[in-house]
């Protein structure tokens, strides 16, 4: 009896379906996997489409020598910077460090599928060392969304995604260390209120994210101590939160005067009017609520704020607003902010003699960049010899806005008065370095 047992269930086994046995091999698979899908392996799998590598070409500019002259060689040298982005919009807005495309040309952004784009620099501010990127994608793409830095708990999960020593997508995992770190640079360069974590952080990381369990950005890798392991920095997402409206700014960008500011929260409020401006007469009033752009949803302040920015002075825009549950829309013409003679006022106030890098009188240096206004004479005696400012600078930054144009620095300067320090920005080159220079000209 005992064998009969025993052969009657060889032979049942024998003679069961293969799809049943393999539906539960599949079964005991699906819950294995299930049982290692970490949060971590779910933030991964919910960010990794929205993080870039990013990588530039620099040209930079060394003296020149006997032997160039002779032979007719260009005094330019090319080296490649490598860094790290995350989609801030759909239509096309990247972040990043700004060291990262600092003296950058043909900047290209490889996403995690392998698809490459050209990028332009929006803006920048290397006060904070973040810089806002456009490109043209071809296909839908997410941002990553924004948590807030000002409840991080010490020792939550970090997880940092980014391009370390060209490894694209590379994750690495710790905790919060620390916040409210300082950092203190050799050049003078200070960054204050840090994140510190260990999560592993390399050369290549910088501008990626760094993100919470709930796949949320808290702040931006930027920094490491090389002398250091285990020790990274990243700038808080609420720095870039604050930052982003003047990032974007359409009238210092494009000198479009729109005449009305929104602030961010549950809801996109207007919570300023230029007097006269193009939103006042409009019928915009301080406490409506932006629901819609041309047709489109405005859900966050950055929806309104890039509506503007890809608009110019002329351009009619519609506006559905609500307040006190009542809605209606109006029309408002965008208007032109009028911009002063930026060659003038750099003359007069720092005796700085300006062009912008399409002049032939800019060609002449080689630069590559296309950012920033060129220093060809600096006049004795001034506010920029003093200072040390050199011919071959490029001006990028003044009072932490870019300038690419005359008629914007001309705006910026407009409100200077004798004596007024002024906060600018230049790029030199040294040898296949190009590096940032802060200083702070007083007008004369």
């Amino acid at each position: 009896m005992f064998r009969m047992v025993i052969f009657s269930v060889a032979l049942a086994v024998a003679a069961a379906p293969c799809g049943i046995a393999d539906a539960q091999v599949g079964d005991v698979e699906s819950r294995s996997l299930a049982a290692r899908r970490t949060p971590v392996v779910a933030v991964v799998e919910q960010a990794r489409d929205s993080i870039v590598s990013i990588s530039s070409t620099i040209s930079v500019r060394r003296p020149r020598t006997v032997f160039d002259d002779i032979f007719h060689r260009p005094n330019l040298s090319q080296t490649t910077k490598v860094g790290s982005g995350f989609v801030i919009h759909e239509h096309g807005y990247l972040v990043t460090n700004s060291h990262v495309v600092t003296g950058a040309a043909d900047l290209t952004v490889t996403f995690a599928d392998g698809s490459e784009y050209q990028a332009e620099i929006v803006s920048w501010d290397t006060t904070h060392d973040l810089a806002v990127l456009k490109i043209e994608p071809d296909r839908p793409i997410r941002p990553i969304p924004l948590g807030h830095s000002d409840d991080l708990m010490i020792g939550e999960t970090a997880i940092a995604i980014g391009n370390p020593l060209g490894y694209q997508n590379t994750v690495t995992t710790g905790v919060i260390s620390a916040v409210d770190r300082k950092l203190e640079f050799p050049n003078g360069l200070v960054y204050t209120d840090l994140i510190q974590t260990d999560a592993s952080i390399n050369a290549g990381n910088s501008g990626g994210p760094l993100l919470n369990i709930l796949g949320q950005l808290i702040g931006i890798n930027t920094a490491i101590r090389g002398d250091a392991q285990n020790i990274g920095f990243a700038i808080p997402v609420d720095h870039l939160r604050k930052l982003l409206p003047e990032m974007l700014h359409a009238g210092k960008l494009h000198n479009v005067n729109v005449g009305m500011r929104v602030g961010g929260g549950d809801d996109v409020r207007v919570v300023g009017l230029t007097d006269g401006g193009p939103a006042q007469r409009a019928g915009v009033r301080v406490g409506d609520v932006v629901e819609r752009i041309d047709g489109r949803p405005v859900r966050r302040d950055i929806d309104f704020y890039i509506a503007m920015l890809e608009r110019r002075a002329g351009d009619q825009v519609r506006l559905d607003l609500a307040s006190k549950n009542r809605s209606r829309h109006v029309q408002l013409v965008l208007g032109e902010l009028r911009a002063a003679d930026g060659a003038r006022l750099a003359r007069k106030f720092f005796g700085l003699q300006l062009v912008e890098l399409a002049d032939q009188a800019a060609r002449r240096y080689g630069i590559t960049a296309d950012r920033g206004l060129m220093v060809i004479g600096v006049e004795p005696g001034t506010p920029a010899e003093r200072s040390d400012v050199q011919v071959g600078d490029l001006l990028v930054e003044v009072e932490a806005t870019p300038v690419r144009t005359l008629p914007q620095i001309g705006y910026l300067l407009e409100s200077v008065s004798r004596g007024d320090p002024v906060n600018v920005e230049f790029w030199r080159s040294r040898g296949r370095n190009i590096y940032g220079l802060e200083k702070q000209l007083r007008a004369q």
